[in-house]
């Protein structure tokens, strides 16, 4: 047991989960949190954010919490800064952050278009260009990218999610490329349906709830702890030769045949 608890350990690391008040956010800081990394959390809601540190913190968990709009370029390098002076490295970026906005496809508003471009695509390359400038001093890192089913599979009325997350997901091929010379690793997760605020509406209708289930070879929805051993395992020891991967949590969804 010493060996697997070393082996997949986080101890002593400091790791940045953004987008870390959403559920799949806060799902994947507790992981880390439990793994016994220090988690910087980063959201642009700051009562949730407060809310959910002294949350954590009731609980024994080492969190933080940072304030920040990663649409705003002076808030990013100030998150970069509060890292630099506060904890003086960083060994886990999850790029969690992003937003969903449905709407019909051929009348797709450019606004919306771009802010979710801004939020789901632009956020993580800008940040990872920063905190890899971090890792590549210290010779080593993990970035995990939050993509989605969506990535891979068409889905209607929403050709700004599906394109973000489809580019997250070749961005992160892109960053494990450029940052492996220098013992940085990238890989992505894409998560099925899960519950949350972006699938709430699928989630409160039953049709669509049972069907989405039936989707899968396992007949469920996904519960958020089913996030934890694949985010604790890509950002320890255990996966150090594992890079610009992508891997789905969805219960087989992408898989299923008729």
């Amino acid at each position: 047991m010493t060996y697997l608890n070393d082996l997949f350990s986080l101890k002593g690391k400091i790791a940045i989960v953004t987008g870390a008040c959403g559920g799949i956010g806060s799902a994947l800081a507790n992981a880390l949190l439990k793994a016994e990394s220090t988690v910087v959390l980063v959201d642009r809601d700051q009562q949730l954010l407060t809310e959910m540190k002294e949350k954590l913190e009731s609980e024994g968990l080492n969190a933080c919490e940072k304030y920040c709009d990663l649409t705003d370029l002076k808030q990013m390098d100030a998150l970069v800064d509060y890292i630099k002076s506060d904890h003086q490295r960083i060994d886990i970026l999850v790029n969690c952050a992003g937003v969903s906005f449905q709407r019909d496809g051929l009348d797709y508003p450019d606004i919306l278009w771009n802010e979710t471009m801004k939020v789901n695509l632009e956020a993580p390359f800008q940040l990872s260009k920063r905190m890899g400038k971090l890792m590549k001093k210290q010779g080593n890192g993990s970035i995990i990218n939050i993509t989605s089913i969506n990535a891979e599979r068409g889905f209607t009325d929403n050709p700004a999610y599906i394109a973000s997350k489809g580019g997250l997901k070749q961005l992160t091929k892109s960053l494990a490329m450029d940052l492996g010379k220098f013992g940085v690793r990238a890989n992505a997760i894409g998560p099925g349906y899960f519950r949350t605020q972006i699938s709430e509406k699928s989630w409160n209708d039953p049709e669509k709830r049972k069907e989405r289930a039936e989707t899968t070879f396992l007949n469920r929805w996904g519960q958020l702890d089913d996030l934890y051993g694949l985010v604790i395992f890509l950002a320890s020891d255990a996966s150090s030769y594992i890079t610009g991967q992508d891997i789905y949590i969805d219960g087989g969804f992408l898989m299923k045949g008729i």
